[in-house]
């Protein structure tokens, strides 16, 4: 499958070098042509892995990841052009995490609203979802680095999108019934809510291999 990947950072380069290696081709985009970063990663990773921009990456992907940050995602989104990226599922992995001067951390949207809402009324004709976002990145294409049954969570209004996903994270080696559908693109607020939380985990435990184990009575 040919996948596009908006953002350049470790969470969009880890997400790519994996989707290589699994036989996708797939291209890095970032805001402008020539970007270093993007095109060392090409280099890196291999003929299936191609720089261009975030225009360039919405057109090639068949289905489309943005790894930007969640402060960032509508203007990344609207560089890579609502043309780009619709009729397609664009997976947001994203979180509006807003660091302040006193370390704390903050999300902007928050509560009543998220990125994965605001994505998705900004592409009416796009079939956003919301996945991945509560573990790292290293986890995101390894589940192993974490033992035993752990889950991922999904939400999204297309049931065929969020199939397709599924799919997808299957590829990176999570089980169908470890991920958990939280109902419609609304669900993205409790999924982006969680990242504060997951933050004071990792302060805790000294590192970011952890993900959430839900048990339940029936």
């Amino acid at each position: 499958m040919r996948i596009g990947i908006i953002g350049t950072g470790a969470v969009g380069q880890t997400l790519g070098g994996k989707l290589v290696a699994l036989g996708h081709e797939v291209t890095l985009g970032s805001r402008s042509k020539g970007n270093a970063a993007a095109e060392d990663w090409a280099a890196r990773t291999g003929p299936l892995a191609h720089p261009g921009t975030f225009a360039e990456a919405a057109a090639f992907g068949e289905l489309v990841i943005n790894a930007t940050s969640g402060t960032v995602a509508l203007a990344a989104v609207e560089l890579a052009g609502a043309d780009n990226l619709a009729g397609k599922t664009l997976l947001d992995v994203s979180n509006p995490l807003v660091f302040g001067p006193d370390g704390q951390v903050t999300l902007d949207p928050v509560n009543d609203d998220s990125v994965g809402e605001r994505l998705q009324r900004a592409l009416p004709d796009t079939k956003v979802v919301k996945a991945l976002n509560t573990v790292n990145n290293e986890v995101m294409v390894d589940p192993g680095r974490v033992p035993g049954e752990h889950q991922l969570f999904i939400a999204g209004d297309d049931a065929d999108a969020k199939a397709r996903v599924t799919a997808l994270l299957g590829e990176f080696g999570w089980p169908a019934d470890a991920v958990l559908d939280l109902g419609g693109i609304d669900g993205a607020r409790a999924l982006e809510m969680l990242m504060p939380f997951w933050l004071r985990l990792m302060r805790h435990y000294g590192h970011a291999d952890f993900n959430y184990a839900i048990r339940t009575a029936r």
